[in-house]
């Protein structure tokens, strides 16, 4: 019997030894060039951001680019009296950063230890007089805000925008032409204190008193259509400034360094001044 050629013989044998060697050696350099495991997508986070009201237009801007730029992020602005967020803060309601309109409720709430780190200037606001469209009281100048039966709104003297009222009536009465008893008269006119600047306006837009003391930028182009404006002099005018800062506890610390980071930047300034806020002394361009 003739043996037969073929897969069976000595050849064969070694090739098909070839053959599984190199398809081992294939598949071991296609295991090592696999991606890594895939990342999972971000988690859902939220930033609670404790801002006065006199923010929200500025606020409302800046944690949407926040939001756009961190995918996963949601960014709530709780917009009140600064003194209202003090509080709430010091109550223990969950909150990542404060930024208030004046140092004295920043000052509160780092005296309980309740903040991560010192707290940064990072705007500064003035004041100005609002009247009804229709000038219902007849208003010209700053000297008739002592006229008897003006009914003039304010905020609460806790409130930052209602001690600043305040400070600009006394400034006022300093000017010897407007009477000694200037300061009593206006002070006598005021026919409510609200708890937050946009109260102030809300009502002075309402028609409900004849003047309101409020902040320059609260008189948004939303706005500026039911209202008249006063300017004050320079003279009586305050510079009020807003700090900001990182409360201590922050459920979301790396986002809250974030949010601080972008209202201190020169992003951040440049849409606090478009809606009419200076930046502090000695701040970078």
């Amino acid at each position: 019997m003739h043996a037969r050629g073929g897969s069976g013989g000595p050849a064969a044998v070694a090739a098909g030894v070839t053959a599984g060697r190199a398809a081992l050696a294939a598949l071991f350099a296609a295991v090592l060039v696999l991606p890594g495991p895939v990342r999972a997508a971000p988690k859902h986070a939220t930033l609670e951001v404790f801002a006065a009201a006199s923010l929200t237009e500025a606020f409302t801007e800046l944690g949407k680019t926040l939001q756009a730029r961190r995918p996963g992020l949601t960014v709530r602005i709780n917009l009140a009296g600064s003194q209202q967020l003090a509080a709430q803060i010091e109550q223990g309601a969950r909150a990542d950063v404060f930024a208030s309109a004046d140092r004295r409720w920043m000052s509160e709430v780092a005296g309980r230890g309740l903040l991560a780190g010192g707290p940064r200037t990072f705007a500064v606001n003035r004041l100005v007089v609002v009247l009804p469209a229709g000038n219902p009281g007849g208003i010209r100048s700053l000297q008739d805000l002592a006229k008897p039966g003006l009914k003039l709104v304010v905020g609460a003297p806790a409130v930052p925008v209602g001690q600043y009222a305040r400070e600009v009536i006394a400034n006022l009465a300093r000017d010897p032409s407007r009477g000694e008893d200037f300061e009593r008269r206006v002070l006598g006119n005021v026919v409510s204190e609200e708890e937050n600047v946009k109260s102030v306006l809300a009502k002075v837009r309402l028609g409900e008193a004849d003047a309101g003391i409020v902040y320059r930028t609260d008189v948004t182009p939303a706005v500026a259509a039911d209202v008249r404006v006063l300017e004050l002099p320079d003279s009586a005018n305050v510079a009020a400034p807003y700090p900001i800062a990182i409360v201590k506890g922050s459920r979301s610390p790396e986002a809250a360094r974030a949010f601080v980071d972008l209202v201190l930047s020169p992003e951040g300034r440049r849409v606090l001044g478009q809606f009419g806020f200076s930046a502090p002394r000695g701040a970078t361009p």
